[in-house]
């Protein structure tokens, strides 16, 4: 048995030319046409599927960064998703991985103002996610008024590859503390600072979240002799700094037995956005942005329940999935349907809607356009018929009898040679009568 007989394709193709009045060639066609619009449908169903699985790039082990990320990775796996955690330095380390074509990573947080990282200008932003505040701990028991008052101590201010340390050396710049001067500036990660700190090693800290735990921070708030840094200039540095906020720490805010803090302090800090690489898929996008409403949501110290994700496009543009988000909410499938059906249905919407649309018309074509080659064949003949009629009953005429009927033959022998499919039978029929019509008054009149 062939393979063609195993499939069936003789048969549709004899239901073709019996149905549609095809030829075999075009039948043929037509089974090539269908196939390979399937098969095209099937790819592009694949192809349009959101993966099973992500990676992020987080942070330190232990730093609020990761433990947002396992956050999600649970949310996510809630849905079918896989998330994989790759923990990094902090905020650059994620920008430059996110940068990197030849990288495997899709999404990552990065706190504002890193962007001075290569390959970068393609990412998109699903927008902030939350407050990162910059904490500044010192020793002693007066108060440290001014940053420029740390200098010439020992500081340390991050580890490289996060986004501490770049905030850090800015803010230190702006005061007149710079690399390689009598300041001695450590990079250290938020655990070692801390404990460097508490043993007095170091002078004071700077953390953030993308490097600290918030058991860390709490610690250090506990802690006799160590205080936090107020940041009296917050209005000044949130003009000269367009991507910091000013926030505030409220009095009692972190133990009110003990009155932690005894005031209230101003910070500063830039939020922390989720950044993605462009082909990000749509589906995920949504899902990624459910789990961070899920996560940061709530009410914090800085800021009201709900105020997070936020539509801010700061340094990255937003992009058009995350806007949709925002704006009109999530698709109509995606609101009521669980993740899997959703995209499925989806998928079946974006790719065979549209494909049907196509198809219906190109199978109408096939039939019209045939029909019309068959036509014109059966008017070329019935043209020639014409002209041969015109000639014989012309007044001169009567001496090429023969000759018309040599023509005649060869018409009648060329229309008798034509393969035309059962629906064009009227037509053939009508040709060849018309044929023996124009025979007999050609034999009936004395030219």
């Amino acid at each position: 048995m062939k393979i063609t007989d195993k499939f069936g394709i003789p048969k549709m193709m004899t239901t073709c030319t019996e149905t549609f009045g095809f030829s075999r060639k075009v039948a043929a066609a037509a089974l090539i046409f269908v196939a390979a619009f399937i098969l095209t449908l099937v790819i592009e169903f694949i192809r349009f599927a959101p993966p099973r699985g992500i990676v992020i790039t987080s942070g330190p082990e232990g730093s609020i960064f990761n433990s947002n990320a396992v956050k999600y990775a649970a949310i996510l796996a809630r849905h079918g998703v896989t998330l994989k955690i790759l923990p990094s330095q902090g905020s650059a380390e994620n920008l430059a991985r996110l940068g990197d074509p030849a990288g495997r990573v899709d999404i990552g947080f990065v706190q504002g103002g890193v962007t001075n990282a290569a390959n970068t200008a393609e990412l998109v932003s699903l927008g902030s996610v939350f407050y990162q505040p910059i904490l500044v701990f010192y020793r002693g028991t007066g108060t440290v008024e001014l940053l420029s008052g740390l200098a010439g101590k020992r500081l340390t201010i991050g580890s490289a590859g996060s986004g501490t340390r770049e905030l850090s050396l800015k803010l230190l710049a702006a005061n007149g503390i710079e690399p390689g001067g009598n300041t001695e500036l450590l990079e250290m990660e938020g655990d070692a600072a801390a404990m460097a700190l508490m043993a007095g090693m170091v002078d004071a800290v700077f953390l953030m979240g993308d490097s600290a735990s918030a058991q860390v921070i709490r610690k250090l708030v506990r802690t006799d002799g160590i205080q936090m840094y107020d940041f009296t200039q917050a209005d000044a540095y949130t003009r000269r700094i367009v991507y910091l906020d000013k926030l505030r720490l409220p009095k009692g805010c972190l133990d009110f037995g003990k009155n932690l803090p005894a005031h209230d302090i101003q910070l500063i800090g830039p939020t922390v956005e989720l950044i993605a690489k462009p082909d990000l898929h749509p589906a995920l996008t949504y899902l990624l942005l459910d789990a961070a409403r899920e996560v940061h949501g709530n009410a914090t110290l800085f800021h009201a329940r709900g105020a997070f994700p936020a539509l801010l496009e700061r340094e990255f543009p937003i992009s058009a999935d995350a806007r949709r988000y925002f704006t009109t909410g999530k698709s109509f499938f995606y609101r009521f349907l669980p993740f899997g059906l959703a995209s499925l249905v989806n998928r079946m919407l974006v790719v065979f809607v549209p494909m049907l649309v196509l198809l219906i018309p190109g199978l109408r074509l096939i039939p019209a356009l045939y029909k019309w080659r068959i036509t014109l064949g059966i008017y070329r003949w019935y043209r020639a018929l014409l002209a041969l009629e015109r000639e014989i009953f012309r007044q001169d005429a009567h001496h090429k009898k023969d000759e018309f009927l040599r023509r005649l033959n060869q018409i009648e022998e060329t229309v008798n040679k034509m393969k035309v499919p059962a629906s064009f039978a009227d037509q053939f029929y009508a040709l060849r009568g018309h044929i023996a019509f124009v025979r007999g008054r050609l034999q009936n009149n004395n030219l």
